[in-house]
């Protein structure tokens, strides 16, 4: 099947997905109670939230330019910022285009290995999920007396299949090791004809910029700052999902626990791959207000449907402004205007 093909029905299917999850989300919801909500919201915490939303990803463009110069390459702020944006605006519009969209956009304004760039930025996604996942830790201790029942119900059959299924287990490990030492030892024996081939020197290439990427994390001088600019995107999150909860009544008195806890669902909707998380994120977001937080039904819907569209909307804009600034306004010429250089000799002069 030609790619172009296969690459749309997958984008049909899980578009079709998240209009299926909204019409769950809607289908029973008095719309009448969802516009008074919408009507009487107020919209200067919103207005807040995304001014935070703006500065968290002004911080992600600094801590991406950390890793960039690890590498040896420089880059301006106002590029990786203005990339960033275009990023959000392309996964907003086609799910997983936007980390290779902001590399490419680098590459072509300032020169960096396209390959390199990627390994930086999935770096940065591995290191946001280990954030996420410490956030995640801490939302279950403080508040094990509501989450606590339902996870220990999801991990005890959980459990008791892998203890019923202990052999079985080992043996699928054991298989696995043995079927990766058998392409280690074929690949070695038959490296001489493969490096020979066009392909395989194109994928070896993207390879080990790939893992040059993210060696960067661990090579850069300005570990501390890295550190921080990381609080400083996740703390500008959590505030950013904290401060529309006093958009409504109903939601006012919900706080920062509450904030960590939609953040840490909200970004496995954003991760889905539907474009933009839609439907996906309505149904989380409504199933924590309401099912947990016990949140009319009403007042979930319109804080979730506010929420998402306030910020997908951000997102449209200012990938807009930033694709038009960087390509037709911002005609400086690259500071890496020398690639072989920098490739040789692993700095710029």
């Amino acid at each position: 099947m030609n790619k172009k093909v296969s690459n749309a029905i997958t984008y049909i299917v899980f578009l079709s997905l998240g209009i299926l999850l909204l019409w769950l989300c809607f289908r029973k919801i008095d719309f009448s109670q969802v516009v008074t909500y919408i009507k009487t919201a107020k919209y200067s915490w919103m207005l807040l939230s995304l001014v935070c939303l703006a500065i968290s990803l002004f911080f992600r463009a600094l801590r991406w330019n950390i890793l960039i110069e690890s590498l040896g390459y420089k880059t301006r702020v106002s590029t990786t910022y203005e990339s960033v944006l275009i990023a959000y605006f392309a996964n907003t519009v086609f799910p997983r285009l936007g980390e290779v969209t902001r590399c490419g956009t680098l590459t072509k304004k300032e020169n960096i290995p396209f390959d390199k760039s990627l390994g930086t930025v999935i770096s940065e996604r591995v290191l946001d999920l280990v954030v996420l996942f410490a956030m995640a830790l801490l939302v279950i201790l403080f508040q094990w007396n509501l989450l606590g029942s339902l996870i220990t119900s999801w991990l005890n059959p959980l459990i008791e299949k892998i203890v019923n299924n202990a052999v079985l287990g080992a043996l699928i490990i054991v298989a696995a090791i043995a079927l990766f030492a058998a392409i280690i030892f074929i690949f070695k024996k038959k490296k001489h004809l493969l490096s020979q081939n066009k392909l395989y020197q194109k994928v070896a290439s993207l390879w080990n910029g790939f893992l040059d990427g993210i060696k960067s994390i661990f090579t850069m001088k300005k570990k501390g700052l890295f550190i921080i600019y990381t609080l400083l995107i996740w703390g500008f999150y959590v505030v950013m999902t904290w401060l529309p909860f006093y958009m409504l009544p109903e939601t006012s008195h919900l706080g920062l626990t509450e904030a960590i806890t939609l953040l840490g669902l909200a970004t496995l909707g954003v991760v889905a791959p539907v474009p933009g998380g839609m439907g996906v994120y309505h149904f989380i977001g409504i199933l924590l207000l309401n099912g947990f937080y016990g949140i009319s039904e009403s007042a979930a819907v319109s804080f979730v449907t506010i929420n998402h569209a306030t910020q997908t909307i951000f997102y449209l804009i200012t990938g807009c402004i930033s694709y038009v600034i960087i390509f037709f306004i911002d005609r400086r010429l690259p500071i890496n205007s020398d690639t072989s250089h920098v490739e040789a000799h692993g700095r710029v002069s």
